[in-house]
């Protein structure tokens, strides 16, 4: 009886040593799975954040490279606006000498 009590705590402490090591299999499964997905997302960010930088380069570029058309337009406007602005003060302060 006393051998098959030895090969009975034997066989236990290897059942014991199994279910441990496949506890830790698949902690250290769960933690690689973890890394992937982590991996995939960090992949996942840099390549929008690549195509955001190449978009924001390319239309600094384009303000870059484009002429402002507008702003001539203001210019002109301006420059007409103050001319008939003067010439009509003038005007008026002819007439109010006149006047006098």
């Amino acid at each position: 009886m006393g051998r098959f009590d030895t090969m009975g705590k034997d066989a236990l402490n290897r059942v014991e040593e199994i279910i441990n090591s496949t506890k830790l299999n698949e902690f250290l499964h769960r933690k690689e799975e973890e890394e992937k997905k982590k991996n995939y997302i960090l992949w996942v960010l840099a390549i929008v954040g690549a195509v955001a930088a190449i978009a924001a380069i390319a239309y600094g570029v384009y303000r870059f490279l484009t002429p402002d058309y507008l702003e001539d337009f203001e210019d002109d406007f301006d420059d007409d606006f103050d001319d008939d602005f003067f010439e009509a003060e003038e005007d008026n302060a002819a007439a109010d000498k006149e006047d006098k």
